[in-house]
């Protein structure tokens, strides 16, 4: 059998790029709604992922402020505003494009993630970004044996996995959490959350006999539909420690391979 392969899809939307939103996209402050609008757009300021531009004359119950400040936000120059909903306050966190932007972004403003409270597609709350409609994120039972070492300990050795396939990251292996040795590994309180995956329920740690290896191992215990094949399951950084995939040394990412 050949080596597993580190290789993996890259991302291709190239920053500037624009293009409508099939959903209704709600943003919400204070129990408020901002904005509510069916002609969101999706504007790539960085490659990895899109932003939502909102039109402006879909905003609910939020004024924008003009603090004088522009910038170069990838497709073009945006100003700042300060967001008022309300009684609230909130200082740089919208960005109204300018007219060097692509003619579709005239009239359209984009929120910071953490300025707004709530983010909605259709009646779904979404976490930490938009997904992009370019990404895929595969969850797939493999056959594959899996081994976890760091400093020549053994964290976890499974006959079989779930190797998940996200657009523009390593493959990563998940395991049944039967196959992990937890006596070596140290529960943190580390929480991350995913748009593709959802929110995490746990990470550990590894205190080796040289070094503290923090926050190398999560777990999804309920995450997003997409993911679902991952429910329970604990997965390794492969950047952090020696994975074995089919007895084979999987090298890291970035790593030569051959």
């Amino acid at each position: 059998m050949e080596t597993e392969s580190v290789l993996h899809p890259s991302f291709l939307v190239p920053v500037g790029h624009v293009e409508p939103v099939p959903r209704r996209i709600r943003g919400v402050i204070g129990g408020r709604t901002v904005f509510d609008t069916r002609r969101a757009l999706y504007v790539w300021e960085w490659q990895a992922y899109p932003q939502f531009s909102i039109p402006v004359r879909d905003l609910v119950d939020g004024v924008l402020d003009d603090e004088g400040v522009a910038e170069e936000h990838g497709a073009g120059t945006a100003h700042r505003h300060t967001l008022s909903v309300g009684g609230d306050s909130r200082p740089g966190a919208a960005w109204v494009w300018g007219k060097d932007a692509p003619a579709p972004l005239q009239g359209t403003v984009r929120f910071e993630w953490p300025a707004i409270d709530y983010w909605f597609e259709e009646d779904e709350p979404v976490f930490v970004h938009p997904r992009s409609p370019y990404s895929r994120v595969d969850a797939v039972r493999s056959s594959s044996s899996v081994r976890v070492e760091l400093e020549g300990v053994v964290l976890a050795e499974a006959p079989a996995c779930v190797k998940l396939f996200e657009t523009g990251l390593p493959t990563r292996y998940y395991l049944d959490r039967a196959h992990v040795d937890w006596t070596r590994l140290r529960r943190t309180d580390t929480v991350t959350r995913c748009p593709y995956k959802g929110t995490t329920s746990g990470y550990w740690s590894f205190d080796g006999p040289t070094a503290v290896h923090e926050d190398i191992a999560w777990a999804y215990d309920f995450p997003t539909i997409h993911a679902n094949r991952i429910a329970g399951l604990t997965a390794f950084y492969n950047e952090h420690v020696d994975l074995f995939v089919d007895g084979e040394p999987l090298p890291k990412p970035g790593a030569p391979h051959s």
